[in-house]
């Protein structure tokens, strides 16, 4: 059919792969550490990752999974628009887009509510989408932390 890959994506391809899963031990680890600090936050309802002990679907996920991601979500108590953007307009680690996958850590705003087809959901509050990348989970925390002082200023 004329579809065919070239040679430098073909090389990047491998080149990715021979470091995937040590990158994603790292996205796991640091997810797992960055979720655990959210799941204590006042700010924060709830926590969208399955690995994380006491999360929704945790039974589910450890009986089927043994790894996970940086990828998940959380759910803030309700708060303006407004002050949303306060928060991540001053993020300095985390970068705002959808991808996931790569090294750098990512939060966006979702509205997962809005395009469900199969059931209903109210989460209660915004949601925050965040994908862990490998920078240190101490840094991000504190990244976050200010967010948080900027969202409830």
């Amino acid at each position: 059919m004329g579809v065919t890959a070239s040679v430098d994506d073909c090389f990047l391809g491998l080149r990715g792969l021979r470091t995937l899963p040590t990158r994603l031990a790292r996205h796991q680890a640091s997810a797992l550490e960055v979720a655990t600090w959210l799941a204590a936050r006042p700010e924060v309802r709830e926590v969208l990752y399955p690995a994380l002990p006491g999360a929704r679907g945790h039974a589910l996920w450890q009986r089927d999974f043994r790894l996970a991601s940086g990828l998940f979500g959380i759910v803030l108590n309700p708060v303006s628009r407004e002050r949303i953007a306060a928060m991540l307009d001053g993020m300095r680690l985390f970068g705002m887009g959808w991808s996931w996958g790569g090294f750098e850590s990512l939060i966006i705003p979702t509205w997962p509510e809005r395009v469900r087809t199969a059931t209903q959901w109210n989460p209660g509050g915004p949601v925050l989408r965040l994908h862990i990348g490998l920078e240190e989970p101490c840094d991000l925390i504190d990244d976050l932390t200010a967010g948080f002082a900027r969202l409830t200023a």
